[in-house]
């Protein structure tokens, strides 16, 4: 029977079935009727009998961002939730679902945000459908069939067993944390019905009479609620305690006082386009984070044929062609723009772009020898040997790739009815020769580079007058100063390294024309240090490590730091904002600064959220001009959240960057962003450290506050409410939290 008729069929049993039986999906040796693997890149033994409960287990290996991925013949949407016993490495898994007939795909589940899981036991796991963890927020709508354990970047080993879908689950009342927040509040956190008149708060063995209750409930995490208890007494130093219900208990030890000041009569202007993201989903989304750029970029970018929204992915699929995932780039535009976002337009400028949705590179049949195989598609090969270098000769480009240059781009541009507002000249480029070997396998040069980024450039502003235009979209440090060639094109340029020689050439251009054709120099920027493991030491060296964006100070804690590969000064630090400002000044006066890639080495980790907020405060402080997150941050996780804190369902942080100083040099596990607009202030306090902080930073007005916040025990979700700062002589932010107030 073909699978798509048996799936049919069998759907609405499974359906029905689904209403008064679990639905198992593993059970000892193999996968139950109905189940179909549609992993990739994994090693699965369904017997295995090293870590077992029953008679066996299913153990996989998966490679980076490989999974374990199991179809259902049918829906399990009736359910209310997953269960599974699992022994692994939390660090090194996500978990997600999806539907296979209309494209749907939940939110990650890190399962670092599930607690107790080890490599060397199970640990029974149950996935609430209403309640999604780390957020809270449900599954939501969609033809649900698959699920799929992924390894993140270092790959994964994992024991699983025991796998099944719930008809119910019983949500027990719960208090799930207690912690101390500003002046004179405790939020507590609760699922189920609790009995709210049982918390009690104590501060150094004194009873505090609670004054004022007020509750909420995110509406997209609904299964979570937060009551904010306002205290008769304000917060002091000292031992705070608070029970709830007949068995929880929250004990804190609040600290000495940390001072600071603000100064709102020093000011300048935040440029409003630092909110961006890459590839918003929806309209909705961009107004819910009150995104403000939203570009089109990435690898497939860079062979996108505008004449039929034919793309390909690279080396990062194997070289195989596709429909763009982004669809037709003008109806993109079109949306974007309506939606209230500005939009960046990323122009191919190799030779080639892909010519159809099904042609590939690397054929089997004519390269047998490759180190990999799309596992849906047999024949398309990575284009690697086994010692990791490439097959010879070279891919014929036309048995992918139509011819593409500046005449069929100043034809596409021309064209558009939707305009962007800035278009940067491909993507990478530097590295073609690595990620899109199969239509440019020699090392892009100082030169080459530089032809290809004024000849579109001035395409591009031809077509579209009044366009900006940003480049060179490089890729990373090591790529701002030198290129594939090597350091022999360094030498064969004056020893100058490539980004202070870029900006030099192109301001020697606009002297030569008589007109500017780069008005953003664009980089992107991915913090170097390993935080991987993602454990306490790691995580706290992501929290420090946005110090490199702007302290000349901070010797890079890896190997930039080791191996300098540029005649910068400082150049152990990688100082990112002020010193591209520098070269800027030197080099092309007038230029902006552009980072149209960044990201926080854990999207699903609440620390990568804390990263996330400390980057958009200093990027608003240090004046950078515009910046796009790589690549889509979840609505409902912690970078989403970090971008919902500055700019969320139209609450604003100030438009111009207030004066901040600190009597102590804490930058490594704490920031305080201020921002004044028509007058009112307002604040973004991160707590990067594991304990609560407590702070006395003068000229903040008392008075009425709109705050929301997320992290810390209080998890991952959009909390917030509206409170009376009394006094700034003691506010108290809690661990791993971010706090945005604005004053009303």
């Amino acid at each position: 029977m073909h699978s798509r008729l048996r799936s049919a069929l069998l759907a609405p049993l499974l359906l029905a079935w689904a209403a008064s039986a679990d639905l198992d999906v593993y059970v000892d040796g193999a996968l139950s009727s109905g189940w179909e693997n549609w992993s990739w890149n994994t090693a699965i033994n369904f017997a295995a009998t090293d870590l077992y409960k029953g008679l066996s287990s299913l153990s996989a290996t998966s490679d980076a961002w490989a999974a374990l991925s199991l179809k259902l013949e049918g829906l399990f949407n009736t359910y209310a939730g997953l269960q599974f016993d699992i022994a692994c490495d939390p660090s090194t898994l996500q978990l997600y679902f999806q539907g296979t007939t209309d494209n749907s795909q939940s939110a990650n589940i890190p399962l670092s945000s599930i607690s107790g899981l080890s490599t060397s036991k199970f640990t029974t796991v149950t996935i609430d459908f209403s309640a999604l963890p780390p957020s809270g927020a449900p599954l939501g709508s969609g033809a649900w069939d698959r699920f799929n354990f992924q390894a993140l970047g270092s790959g994964a080993t994992y024991h699983i067993d025991n796998v099944k879908f719930l008809t119910s689950i019983t949500v027990q009342p719960l208090f799930l944390s207690a912690e101390p927040i500003g002046n004179d509040i405790i939020a507590v956190t609760t699922q189920g019905k609790v009995d709210l008149s049982t918390v009690k708060v104590k501060l150094n063995n004194t009873a505090i009479a609670i004054s004022n209750t007020t509750t909420y409930s995110p509406i997209d995490a609904p299964s979570k609620t937060i009551t904010y208890f306002t205290l008769a007494k304000a917060l002091a130093p000292g031992n705070l305690t608070v029970t709830a219900g007949t068995n929880s208990s929250f004990a804190y030890t609040l600290p000495a006082v940390r001072y600071g000041t603000i100064n709102p009569s020093n000011t300048k202007a935040i440029s409003p386009w630092i909110y961006g993201v890459n590839w918003p989903t929806s309209a909705s989304y961009i107004q819910h984070l009150g995104v403000t750029i939203s570009r089109w970029g990435g690898n497939a970018v860079t062979p996108y044929n505008p004449f039929g929204d034919f793309t390909n992915a690279g080396n990062d699929w194997y070289f195989e062609n596709r429909k763009s995932d982004g669809g037709n780039a003008d109806d993109w535009l079109g949306w974007v723009s309506g939606a209230g976002s500005k939009t960046l337009l990323t122009i191919p400028a190799l030779d080639w772009v892909a010519k159809d949705a099904t042609s590939y590179s690397f054929p089997k049949t004519i390269y047998p020898n490759q180190a990999a195989y799309d596992p849906y598609n047999s024949d398309a090969g990575n284009g690697l040997l086994a010692n990791g270098s490439w097959v010879s000769p070279p891919p014929d480009p036309t048995r992918g790739y139509t011819p593409w240059n500046t005449t069929l781009a100043k034809k596409w541009l021309t064209g558009l009815v939707h305009k962007p507002d800035i278009v940067t000249i491909d993507n990478e480029i530097e590295i073609a020769s690595n990620t899109h070997q199969d239509m440019h396998p020699i090392p892009m040069s100082y030169d080459e580079e530089l032809s290809r980024v004024v000849n579109f450039a001035a395409a591009a502003k031809e077509a579209l007058p009044s366009v900006k235009v940003a480049a060179p979209s490089t890729c990373s440090w090591w790529f701002y100063w030198t290129s594939m060639v090597g350091y022999t094109d360094n030498t064969a340029h004056n020893n100058m390294d490539f980004l202070p020689w870029f900006l030099q050439q192109m301001k020697a251009k606009e002297t030569a024309l008589g007109k500017r054709l780069l008005d953003y120099l664009d980089i992107h920027y991915y913090f170097q240090p390993d935080t991987s493991a993602n454990d306490a030491a790691a995580k706290a060296l992501r929290l420090r490590m946005t110090r490199s964006l702007w302290d000349p100070s901070y010797v890079d804690e890896s190997w930039v730091s080791n191996n300098p590969p540029n005649h910068q000064p400082n150049n152990k630090a990688v100082w990112l904002i002020p010193r591209m400002q520098q070269l800027i000044a030197q080099y092309y006066p007038g230029t902006k600064l552009s980072i149209s890639e960044w990201a926080s080495t854990a999207d699903g980790d609440v620390t990568g959220g804390l990263v996330t907020a400390d980057s958009l405060g200093i990027f608003g402080r240090y004046g950078v001009d515009t910046a796009t997150y790589w690549a889509t941050p979840d609505e409902k996780g912690p970078v989403g959240l970090a971008y919902w804190l500055y700019r969320g369902y139209g609450t604003y942080f100030g438009a111009n960057s207030v004066q901040v100083n600190m009597a102590d040099v804490i930058d490594g596990v704490f920031g305080l962003y201020a921002g004044v607009d028509s007058g009112k202030v307002s604040l973004v306090w991160i707590n990067k450290n594991t304990t609560p902080m407590a702070f006395y930073i003068s000229n903040v007005p008392t008075g009425k506050y709109f705050v929301r916040h997320f992290g810390g025990a209080a998890g991952n979700a959009k909390w917030q409410t509206t409170t009376t700062l009394k006094s700034n002589t003691y506010v108290v932010i809690p661990a791993y939290t971010a706090v945005f107030m604005k004053q009303l």
